[in-house]
């Protein structure tokens, strides 16, 4: 799996006044915004654009989709794969332009800006339907879902959760996987009791690690922003905020290293840092399992252990969904067929065995996550669990501003480091954000 969706801080294009009419003529009369099913509608004759970025699903699942979608509607489908490169830029303007593609797969954080220009289709009276009887992820749903509407629909997830050393573990006499915060410290207060070296963490958590310090804040009730009547309000300074701050400060400068306080988790690469022995357990996604053993095969699969962060609450931290949506054009040519399109792809057939069964990818649903159970290896496991509890940024066009200029990770590593006071540094990347967000409206 991918360690993370870059994003590039979007030139979204404005939307033009065709687009808006052409959404409202979707719409069509006597659309109340009650449910709707997507329709089935034949295609004989029709070929369908379906924008795919590069290493999201395998050809296997495309084929599989495609091949239910044409027995279905009779049109063909015309898969262009799509690099990352400048995507954002790529989308805005085929979005903005005649002859755009379709369907796109759009990174989950990646929609918000998308739709307020205008370039997706609301498919909020299709919900109930494209869901088909399942629960999806908040944090694929969450970013999809603006001011209360839909515009796109959850593809496919990937989490982050606890990969440790067992064999080290179990030299400091822990045999199992901590499931709640006090087992955690205790498991991890052995661990460093174990190994004293001033270069070595028992957990090794960077201070700029923003993804790790959000499951605090959230698992103390917190929240990045909440929009208050059409205003984003920033979260740090409330009273939760500053309870996750500083429960991520009491962990991480307890158990990592003071080196680790001002930095990321790229230089010098966590992986390596677990790979070299310097540490007991890193936060990272299942992608950091195969690089671990390829910066030292000396460590097995079976060495590795895995399992969601028990968070203060008593309940396992929410974690921060990366993945896919799939979202359709607002100028679509077909958009009817383009629905029947999604429907598959986000369906249970698809999910359960393809896109978990080919691709290996965390299903969109909680269902879909519960009918994997019996496959998911020992690794595996723990990356599912922690999905099962997801949160996302919030749905703000200019939210990928923020991750460009480092300021939410500015302000976890000033407060591990003690650079500034937890209330100063809240109070600084609110109003930061508040100002930035409302620089979408």
């Amino acid at each position: 799996m991918r360690q993370r969706r870059y994003i590039a801080a979007a030139a979204l294009c404005a939307a033009t006044l065709f687009t808006c009419l052409l959404r409202d003529v979707y719409k069509r009369q006597g659309d109340d915004g009650s449910p709707k099913t997507v329709p089935n509608t034949r295609g004989e004759g029709k070929t369908l654009t379906v924008w795919v970025m590069d290493g999201d699903y395998t050809d296997a699942t495309i084929k599989a989709v495609n091949d239910q979608f044409t027995q279905a509607t009779g049109a063909q489908v015309d898969v262009q794969i799509q690099q990352w490169e400048s995507i954002t830029t790529k989308i805005s303007t085929a979005l903005s332009t005649s002859g755009t593609p379709d369907v796109l797969d759009l990174g989950n954080t990646q929609v918000p800006g998308f739709a307020a220009n205008g370039g997706l289709l609301d498919l909020t009276s299709y919900s109930a339907d494209l869901k088909q009887g399942r629960t999806w992820l908040a944090g694929l749903e969450e970013p999809a879902t603006v001011d209360k509407a839909l515009y796109a629909v959850p593809g496919f997830a990937g989490a982050r959760a606890v990969i440790y050393n067992k064999k080290t573990w179990a030299a400091a006499g822990v045999t199992a996987a901590p499931t709640t915060y006090a087992a955690l410290t205790a498991a991890l207060d052995k661990v460093k009791a174990k190994n004293p070296a001033a270069d070595f963490a028992p957990f090794y958590l960077p201070g700029q690690y923003w993804y790790a310090g959000m499951q605090f804040i959230w698992d103390a009730g917190g929240d990045i922003a909440a929009n208050e009547g059409g205003a984003w309000k920033g979260g740090f300074s409330s009273a939760a905020g500053q309870k996750g701050l500083n429960d991520f400060k009491t962990f991480q400068n307890t158990y990592s290293t003071k080196a680790s306080q001002a930095i990321d988790t790229i230089t010098p690469d966590q992986n390596q840092v677990f790979a070299d022995g310097k540490t007991s357990a890193i936060l990272s996604t299942a992608g950091s399992i195969g690089l671990i053993q390829k910066a030292n095969p000396k460590i097995k699969a079976e060495d590795l252990g895995t399992f969601p962060l028990p968070g203060v609450s008593g309940k396992a931290q929410p974690v921060m969904l990366g993945g896919s949506d799939w979202g359709i054009a607002t100028k679509s040519d077909t958009p009817e067929l383009a629905l029947q399109w999604v429907k598959i792809a986000a369906g249970p057939a698809v999910q359960d065995k393809n896109v978990f069964g080919n691709d290996g990818w965390i299903p969109n649903s909680t269902q879909g996550i519960e009918a994997a159970q019996p496959s998911l290896s020992e690794q595996q496991k723990g990356f599912f669990t922690a999905a099962l509890t997801s949160k996302a940024t919030p749905a703000a066009a200019e939210w990928p501003t923020l991750e460009g200029d480092k300021s939410i990770n500015q302000v976890f590593s000033t407060v591990v480091s003690g650079a500034k006071s937890s209330a100063d540094a809240a109070k600084e990347f609110d109003s930061h954000l508040e100002s930035t967000l409302a620089g979408g409206k």
